[in-house]
């Protein structure tokens, strides 16, 4: 699902289409929600666009002009008769690649895991983002909220399991230190009767001498 809205600036010779959308199912980007700018020439559709990445992804390089055959960079390659869907389409294509281009960045599916989770509150510090998408921003403080629970429960279960391994450790170093208690008092038993056997010996052996 994408979203976009149309920026203008300068339009005598170009203007901006600032995209929002989310990340692909079943690709280290699920659950992201990612924000992007479209940099039209005037003679667009002819011409074809440049691309930048706004959000942290772990793909693209943000605010960093983007090498594909969709962009500005292949004019060659370029078909006038795609659309700004087509656009989106063929971003999301790419995104999900791992071959390098100019403007890419090679990260972990974890990294790119972890980013997805920060790319909405991240999105929320931008003032235009907010403006232009205000259904996604609220979608967002929902997503936040639904976590912040969910971290709140991971929390509760981790100290609980981290109290439950204390208690057990407690009780084996109340164990290990009644057995030391148990063991030097045998100790010391054995050293009283080991005595008194020697004294016994002494005093037969006086009783003898005499």
């Amino acid at each position: 699902m994408y979203r976009i809205s149309q920026r203008f600036h300068c339009p005598q010779t170009y203007w901006n289409g600032i995209m929002s959308f989310r990340g692909p199912e079943n690709t280290p980007y699920t659950g992201g929600y990612y924000h992007g700018k479209l940099v039209f020439p005037k003679d667009f559709p002819f011409k074809p666009p440049r691309i930048f990445m706004i959000t942290p992804n772990g793909r693209f390089k943000v605010n960093t002009r983007l090498c594909l055959s969709i962009s500005d960079f292949h004019p060659d390659t370029w078909n006038p008769a795609w659309s700004v869907s087509t656009i989106l389409t063929g971003l999301l294509s790419f995104m999900v690649e791992t071959s390098p281009t100019l403007g890419s960045i090679d990260t972990s599916e974890f990294q790119k895991r972890q980013l997805a989770l920060r790319s909405g509150p991240f999105n929320l510090k931008d003032k235009i983002f907010c403006e232009l998408f205000p259904d996604t921003v609220e979608e967002i403080h929902g997503k936040m909220k639904e976590r912040g629970e969910t971290r709140e429960g991971e929390q509760t279960a981790t100290q609980n399991n981290v109290n439950s391994q204390g208690g057990v450790a407690g009780a084996t170093r109340d164990g290990q230190n009644g057995l030391i208690s148990s063991t030097l008092v045998n100790i010391c038993v054995i050293i009283g009767f080991a005595a008194f056997a020697y004294t016994v010996k002494c005093v037969l052996k006086a009783v003898d001498n005499s």
